[in-house]
């Protein structure tokens, strides 16, 4: 029977028991209706807890059962009732809770794009989402979400991510930018090129992430069943020792009444819900309660560099002519030559000098494969790319940079060295983990040491592994200590899905990372924000130290009200009634780690 069911059921028993006893006088007919539901229910949770028992879990359920029974035995009727339209009433508002505090993921299922405008031509032609093949060219109408990821290539727009990042300010987005699956177009129509198809889309992943946290049980569930077992062994020996010295077994019922598992079986699962949803209002996918778990007691955090530490986006750090040249001449004969590429550096480059000057017609270019680029500029031989490509000239010059070299004519001019741009708040990152105690921060990269270095020394961090492979990746997280775990490793790319998967938790920069490393990982950041691994911290934090405070604070009352009911001056009933407060006060406490 569902929660909801069994408490329309108990409360239906109390309304005819009432009638039978205040209305028709008929108290055994009132007594009896009572019994039997009370047998049926205690009978229908006996088996639910046997089934548990099977399964390995184990909890606070014999409690109840035997405050049922032992005030049916006694002639308690009443408080038999109230027991289960507490416990009824208990595990229904526990299923409300849930849901309320996990409306933020519900959401993403809710407004999962079911459908697509394909352009072919100057036809437009709806088709189901899933039937979107890499290339495509889509419409998205005004109001519309995006059916996959992809770019736009007519038309400008406004989008609301707020359902994947948990930005609630609207995105301007021009031809060029990046759009994601899920997100919701605004005012005008926009053309975009599909990049990915339904399955591999941002906002397909996020739903799979979102069924997974569903489907996985929270460690710490099964820790606040653990506190069960010496309460219910104190419970037994209050309420055993009551019944021995008074002689009275209602002494026995009055105390196993106020001693309600509710505030263990409700308070740990709803706060660790709460505090989920919480984590996906700021942006955050947490796969299962027991990552909130581990979170909290993290020691030491793992980053990748390029795409998580910086935005794995170069630009030009510095231009050095060789000769007279001057440095805006250097550029725009570069960025020329470079303005066909493909090339990460070269889009880079020609983006650099488009907004200082006008580039210059190439009447022939060759593009030589890992060396670089040979163009006419001016009936002049200008070559970019490697140094030993460019020139044959000796020159004393050692750039420890990423960098272009340009020559003309054969004749050497200089260089432009370029620089992955740190992200701006990759510091304050740093420095709000130290500020929670966590001063172990390591810095693992596949590239040079001496651009890993220069990073890490501008972030905060000490612990470098540089010039990395996938497998010193995982060998550098291995070899940390028990006294340095848990440890957090946060990454976006390819390259870094073994690396979460072998920490003790994975987060993945997930807005432009790859499909790979958001699924390996425990966590999600959909945002590109790195700021978002502190503030997942920290609401890890929260939300532990709020479920450890609610059961804790629901087993103190019980336990006080107990040692009160051992000495007579809390009849049954009453006992009954006050654990309704005990459990409304766990669940309030519970449902403080929604809050932000």
């Amino acid at each position: 029977m569902k929660h909801l069911t069994k408490l329309i059921i108990t409360i239906t028993t109390g309304v005819l028991a009432l009638f039978f006893e205040f209305v028709l006088h008929q108290p055994l007919i009132s007594h009896s209706v009572i019994i039997f539901t009370g047998a049926i229910m205690a009978f229908s949770m006996l088996i639910e807890m046997v089934k548990e028992l099977r399964s390995g879990k184990y909890g606070v359920d014999i409690l109840a059962i035997t405050a049922i029974v032992a005030t049916l035995a006694v002639g308690e009727y009443w408080a038999s009732l109230m027991i289960l339209i507490m416990l009824t009433g208990g595990d229904s508002l526990e299923d409300y809770a849930a849901k309320r505090a996990n409306r933020e993921l519900k959401a993403l299922l809710d407004n999962s794009p079911q459908q697509a405008h394909k352009l072919v031509g100057e036809t437009l032609t709806d088709i189901k989402v899933d039937a979107i093949s890499v290339g495509d060219q889509l419409v998205v109408k005004p109001g519309e979400a995006v059916p996959v990821d992809g770019i736009i290539t007519k038309g400008t727009s406004t989008f609301d991510e707020s359902s994947l990042t948990g930005e609630s300010k609207p995105i301007s987005k021009l031809v060029g930018d990046s759009v994601m699956s899920g997100s919701i177009n605004g005012d005008s129509s926009i053309t975009m090129k599909a990049e990915k198809s339904a399955e591999d889309s941002q906002y397909q992943t996020i739903i799979k992430l979102v069924r997974e946290s569903e489907a996985q049980p929270a460690n710490f569930v099964r820790l606040a069943d653990r506190y069960a077992v010496p309460f219910t062994i104190v419970a037994y020996v209050i309420a055993g020792a009551a019944w021995f010295f008074s002689k009275d077994p209602k002494r026995f019922a009055e105390v196993l009444v106020v001693a309600s598992p509710c505030p263990l079986i409700l308070a740990a699962p709803i706060a660790l819900v709460a505090g989920m949803s919480r984590s996906s209002r700021n942006g955050i996918v947490v796969k299962t309660g027991t990552t909130l778990e581990k979170l909290s007691n993290v020691k030491s955090v793992a980053f990748d560099k390029t795409g998580t530490i910086t935005k794995g986006a170069l630009s030009v750090e510095s231009i050095v002519p060789a000769t007279n040249i001057s440095e805006e001449e250097l550029v725009v004969l570069a960025a020329s030559a470079e303005q066909e590429s493909s090339h990460i550096l070269a889009r880079s480059l020609v983006s650099y000098a488009q907004k200082r000057a006008s580039l210059k017609a190439v009447t022939k270019l060759e593009e030589v494969t890992g060396a670089g680029v040979e163009a006419v500029i001016d009936n002049q031989r200008i070559k970019v790319g490697k140094r030993a490509f460019v020139s044959q000239e000796p020159v004393d010059q050692s750039v420890d940079k990423t960098a272009v070299y340009i020559s003309k004519d054969g004749i050497y001019l200089g260089y432009i060295s370029f620089t992955d741009v740190i992200r701006p708040e990759a510091k304050v990152t740093m420095e709000q983990l130290k500020q929670m105690q966590i001063n172990h921060l390591m810095m693992i990269t596949g590239d040079r040491k001496p651009i890993a270095d220069t990073i890490a020394k501008e972030v905060g961090i000490t612990d470098v592994h540089a010039e990395c492979l996938p497998q010193d990746k995982i060998n550098a997280l291995k070899e940390l200590t028990e006294e340095q775990r848990p440890v957090l490793m946060v990454g976006d790319g390819v390259n870094d899905a073994p690396s979460l998967a072998i920490a003790d938790i994975g987060i993945a920069m997930g807005a432009h990372g790859s499909t790979a490393a958001s699924e390996t990982a425990d966590a999600v950041i959909l945002k590109d924000d790195l700021e978002k691994v502190s503030k997942a911290i920290k609401i890890s934090k929260d939300t532990m130290r709020i479920t450890k405070q609610s059961v804790l604070i629901g087993i103190a009352i019980c336990t006080i009200l107990m040692l009160i009911a051992s000495f007579g001056v809390i009849p049954a009933l009453v006992g009954a009634v006050l654990q309704e407060v005990v459990d409304t006060v766990s669940i309030l406490s519970s449902l403080r780690a929604r809050n932000d």
